[in-house]
């Protein structure tokens, strides 16, 4: 194995890597929230909702990334990748264009792809010398 393969191998793993650690946050925090009654109701506040669900996909890849040893740039960077995709959405979801799910399901296929980027924008970091 060439040292490129190990760098883009180190890559793919830390983007899987993200990707656990945003449904962890997810569905770790979303459940807390049901606990202690403070979810949020899709189907009457989507913009909320999706809010609330970005945030918690952030937190667990926070946490992750800066045990990784990751920078609060690019971490933040990672985390805005949750929020960017939906802003474009909520004009379309008031103008009655289309509903909370498609809201839902737009931003969160267009999440992967961007933080794919936002890794590939910092690649030296992303594929190797965080621990």
């Amino acid at each position: 194995m060439t040292k490129t393969d190990r760098r883009w191998g180190r890559f793919a793993l830390h983007y899987v890597e993200m990707i656990i650690a945003m449904f962890v946050g997810m569905y770790a925090l979303g459940a807390l929230l049901d606990l202690l009654g403070l979810s949020v109701s899709h189907s009457r506040n989507p913009e909320l909702s999706y809010l609330v669900m970005a945030f918690n996909m952030s937190i667990g890849m926070t946490a992750w990334m800066r045990i990784r040893g990751h920078g609060w740039a690019s971490t933040l960077e990672m985390c805005a990748a949750m929020f960017v995709p939906v802003v474009p959405l909520f004009p379309l979801l008031w103008l009655g264009l289309i509903g909370g799910d498609a809201l839902m399901l737009v931003a969160h296929l267009a999440m992967f792809p961007l933080m794919l980027a936002v890794m590939l924008r910092r690649l030296d970091e992303h594929a190797g010398h965080a621990r």
